[in-house]
């Protein structure tokens, strides 16, 4: 069953972060399904966050959809090259997101595959905000804005994750934010092995 509206709209993104661990992406694009679990990710506020596009109320075309009400997807370009898949969160106005950063296939494996255009099921095929978006088939200009309350993109709430088996570090590639790249705002699956990248030495909420 999809997530519901007031999920996504909870005032907390850290917590909301913690809830969707484990939960399921599903995708159903041009007629292919496809549909994995959600294993690492990211909270990002919009005040106090210099990590976020959306800090303390920057508005620009690509992060509009961040001040939309929550359950909204946002996705954008990065270098270029690879289309990130976020989760709008909180009420209308202030833009809070959650990457994704990685997920567990499971349906729709052989789409995933010619989609990354891979031989062989490793972690590779989607352990990464970039190549997750790529094997769900998820795209800037057609995506971007999608309500995940509707029949493209959604999350499926039945999964979740033990609070002891939930790792928390800091963010990835946000050194430009100063003081707030050491928010401990990343979390993974302990024992997964759908994870882009592992502490050396586990740090749990638990």
């Amino acid at each position: 069953m999809k997530l519901k509206r007031d999920f996504y709209e909870r005032t907390d993104v850290v917590s909301i972060a913690k809830d969707l661990l484990g939960k399921t992406i599903i995708t159903s694009i041009n007629g292919q399904y496809t549909a994995g679990r959600i294993t690492e990710l990211e909270a990002y506020a919009g005040r106090d966050d210099k990590a976020c596009h959306a800090n303390d109320g920057l508005r620009t075309k690509r992060t509009e959809v961040m001040y939309g009400r929550g359950g909204m997807a946002y996705v954008y370009l990065c270098y270029g090259i690879h289309h990130l898949f976020n989760v709008v969160t909180n009420s209308e106005g202030l833009a809070d997101a959650i990457l994704i950063r990685a997920i567990e296939p499971l349906e729709g494996l052989d789409i995933m595959q010619v989609r990354r255009k891979k031989q062989k099921l490793d972690k590779t095929l989607s352990s990464g905000p970039g190549t997750l978006s790529a094997a769900l088939g998820i795209k800037t200009k057609m995506h971007y804005g999608t309500d995940l309350l509707g029949d493209t993109i959604w999350i499926d709430e039945e999964r979740c994750v033990p609070k002891e088996d939930i790792i928390v570090s800091t963010r990835i590639g946000v050194d430009y934010a100063e003081e707030d790249a050491l928010k401990p705002w990343r979390f993974y699956i302990r024992d997964s092995k759908w994870v882009s990248k592992k502490l050396t030495e586990d740090r749990g909420i638990g």
